[in-house]
C-alpha cells in the first residue's frame, strides 16, 4: 500500500458521528469471579477509564441473572459487555443460544454496549429489532488474527457489518507491518458510521494510540500490563499518562522513535512531557519498524513530522533523506530526522553534540570561565575508545572543534579508516595503556565495556588514567562506570554517558518544534526513570 497523506480537511469532511466526541478509553475487565470483576471496575474509574468491557467468557462460574444484575447496576462507569466464543479468539465454548440470550439480557438490564461477532450479528440484531433501549449501542466485531488485508477487502468488511444492522462497526486485525496501520486509520476518517479500528500486535501499537487522531469511536487499554485482552495493548496508565491521550487531535503533530526493538525507550516519556508542558500539540510515540523505506513511504504526510532514529536503522535511514545535515552525513549514521511542511526528509546526527558540548562543559569548568570564544576542546588530545556509531560521532565532533584526534579501537583497521577521516592517528586498544605523549589529555569511551552486565571491567588501566584531565564514558546504564569512577580517584573531570542521552534529546526537540528544550524537565525524568 502507497502512501496515503492524511490530513485534518479528510476528517473534518467525514460525516461519522465519531468525532462528535473524543475517542472513549475502555477497559476490559477480565477478572474470573464478580468480585473481582467489581474491585476491576473501581481500578478502572480511579485510572480515569471511560467505559468498562465486562468479559463474560472470563468468568468461571457464569450464572446470568443475577451475574449480569450486580456487574451492570453496580459498575462506576458505562459497561460494554462482550461474550467472546473460541471461535472469534474468546474463552466461550458452550451453547450459541445461552450465549446470545445472555447478551440480551445485558441489553435489557441496561448495559450501554453490546460487542457481537459478524458471523452472527444479522440475526441477533434481528431478534432484539425494535426492543432496543434509547441510548443502547450494539458494535459488530471482526477479529483477523492473522493480517490487515487490503483496503479494499477491509472495506468491504466494514460494509458487510453494517449491512447487520451495526450501530459501531469494530474492526481488529493484526500488524505483520507497522505500515499496516495506516490501512485501517483511512478507513476510521472515511467510515460513515462510528468505528473502532485496532491493529493488534506491536507493529500495530500506533493504531491504539492514535485512536483520537482518526476519529476512532473507542480504543482499549488495559488495567496491568499482565491484564491484556488482545496482543500489543497499552495499559490505560500509560495511554493517559505517557502518551497524553486524551490530548491527541485531529491536527495533532506525530513525533516517535524508530528502531528494533523498540519498546524499551524512554524518549516518549522526555519528549511527551514536554510537549505537554509547553501546550504543544504534538505527540511522541514508539515505532516498531522493519522496513524504514516503507514506513517513510507510507507515512508521508506532513503530520507525520518527524523522528528519532535508534538501532538498527541509523544506516539504512540515510538513504531515504532529501538532505543529510554535512557532519551527519561524514559520520555516516543519522539518530534525529524532521519532515519539513513541502514533505522532504532532513536528517541529523544529534549524538555528537549532545558528548562534545557535554565535554566541552566539563572542560571549561577546570579551566574556569575562559573570555576566547573558541572551544576548550582546540588543540587538545582526544582519544576516542572504539569506531563504531558513536565513536565515529565523538571523533567527527571533537575534530570539528579543532582537537588532534587518536582513535583506539580492537582491531586496528576500522581504527585507521576513522582516523584517516578525521586527520587523527591511530592505535588499537591494547596500545592505549602506554600512550601518554602528554598531559592533560581528553578520554572518550565509545566501547561497550564497563556496561550492565559486566560493570566490574574497565577498557583502560586506571594506572593510565592519570595522563587525562577529563573521561567521558558514553555507558549510560551504570550511569557510574569503573571507568568514570576510577577517572575521578585519580584527580579527572569525568562525564557521565547520560549527559550525552539527555543533551542529544535537547537537541532534537529544538530540531522538531523550533523551541528551546525544557532542560530541566528532561534532567528531572532522567533522574526519575532512567
Amino acid at each position: 500500500m502507497g502512501s496515503l497523506p492524511f490530513s485534518v480537511s479528510d476528517l473534518q469532511t467525514s460525516t461519522s458521528g465519531a468525532r462528535s466526541s473524543p475517542t472513549l478509553l475502555c477497559t476490559p475487565l477480565m477478572g474470573t469471579t464478580v468480585d473481582q470483576m467489581l474491585i476491576e471496575m473501581r481500578k478502572a474509574k480511579e485510572i480515569g477509564s471511560d467505559v468498562v468491557e465486562i468479559r463474560l467468557d472470563c468468568l468461571r462460574n457464569f450464572n446470568p441473572r443475577p451475574d449480569l444484575e450486580i456487574l451492570i447496576k453496580r459498575s462506576p462507569l458505562p459497561t460494554l459487555v462482550t461474550y467472546r466464543p473460541i471461535w472469534e479468539g474468546g474463552q466461550y465454548e458452550g451453547d450459541e443460544t445461552k450465549r446470545q440470550d445472555a447478551l440480551r439480557l445485558a441489553m435489557e438490564l441496561g448495559a450501554d454496549f453490546i460487542d457481537v461477532e459478524l458471523e452472527v450479528a444479522h440475526d441477533f440484531n434481528s431478534s432484539i429489532f425494535g426492543k432496543k433501549p434509547e441510548n443502547f449501542k450494539v458494535i459488530v466485531s471482526s477479529h483477523n488474527f492473522h493480517n490487515t488485508p487490503s483496503s479494499e477487502a477491509i472495506g468491504n468488511l466494514v460494509a458487510r457489518i453494517q449491512a447487520t444492522g451495526a450501530d459501531i462497526v469494530k474492526i481488529a486485525t493484526t500488524a505483520l507491518d507497522i505500515t499496516d496501520c495506516a490501512r485501517i486509520f483511512h478507513i476510521m476518517v472515511h467510515s460513515q458510521i462510528p468505528t473502532i479500528g485496532i491493529v493488534m500486535g506491536e507493529r500495530g501499537l500506533i493504531s491504539r494510540l492514535l485512536s483520537p487522531k482518526f476519529g476512532g469511536y473507542l480504543t482499549y487499554g488495559a488495567l496491568e500490563a499482565g491484564a491484556i485482552s488482545a496482543p500489543g495493548q497499552p495499559t490505560a496508565k500509560d495511554l493517559l499518562d505517557l502518551y497524553n491521550f486524551r490530548l491527541i487531535r485531529p491536527d495533532t503533530t506525530v513525533y516517535g522513535i524508530i528502531g528494533k526493538p523498540v519498546g524499551h525507550s524512554k524518549s516518549p516519556l522526555l519528549f511527551n512531557a514536554a510537549f505537554k508542558s509547553v501546550g504543544l500539540n504534538a505527540v511522541y510515540v514508539h515505532y516498531l519498524v522493519d522496513d524504514v523505506k516503507k514506513f517513510f513511504d507510507t507515512y508521508s504526510s506532513p503530520d507525520w513530522a518527524g523522528c528519532s532514529c535508534t538501532i538498527p536503522h541509523k544506516e539504512a535511514a540515510l538513504k531515504c533523506m532529501d538532505e543529510i545535515d554535512p557532519i551527519a552525513k561524514k559520520i555516516g549514521a543519522i539518530n534525529n530526522i524532521v519532515r519539513r511542511p513541502d514533505g522532504t526528509l532532513t536528517a541529523f546526527n544529534t549524538d555528537y553534540i549532545g558528548a562534545i558540548s557535554a565535554i566541552e562543559d566539563g572542560l571549561r569548568g577546570l579551566n574556569g570561565p575562559n573570555p576566547a570564544s573558541g572551544s576548550p576542546l582546540a588543540g587538545k588530545l582526544f582519544v576516542v575508545l572504539g569506531a563504531g556509531g558513536a565513536g565515529k560521532s565523538l571523533a567527527y565532533g571533537a575534530a570539528q572543534k579543532g582537537a588532534r584526534v587518536v582513535v583506539a579501537n580492537r582491531t586496528f583497521e576500522r581504527a585507521k579508516e576513522l582516523a584517516d577521516k578525521v586527520g587523527g592517528q591511530a592505535m588499537t586498544l591494547a596500545e592505549v595503556d602506554n600512550f601518554h605523549p602528554e598531559e592533560g589529555m581528553v578520554l572518550a569511551n565509545t566501547t561497550s565495556v564497563g556496561m550492565k552486565p559486566k560493570i566490574d571491567e574497565a577498557p583502560i588501566s586506571k594506572q593510565s588514567l592519570k595522563n587525562y584531565c577529563l573521561v567521558f564514558d558514553a555507558i549510560y546504564t551504570p550511569k557510574e562506570t569503573r571507568l568514570l569512577r576510577e577517572a575521578r580517584e585519580t584527580g579527572a573531570v569525568i562525564v557521565y554517558g547520560t549527559e550525552m542521552l539527555i543533551r542529544q534529546g535537547f537537541e532534537q526537540y529544538k530540531n522538531f518544534t523550533g523551541l528551546p528544550a525544557p532542560e530541566e524537565l528532561f534532567r528531572q525524568l532522567m533522574e526519575k526513570h532512567a
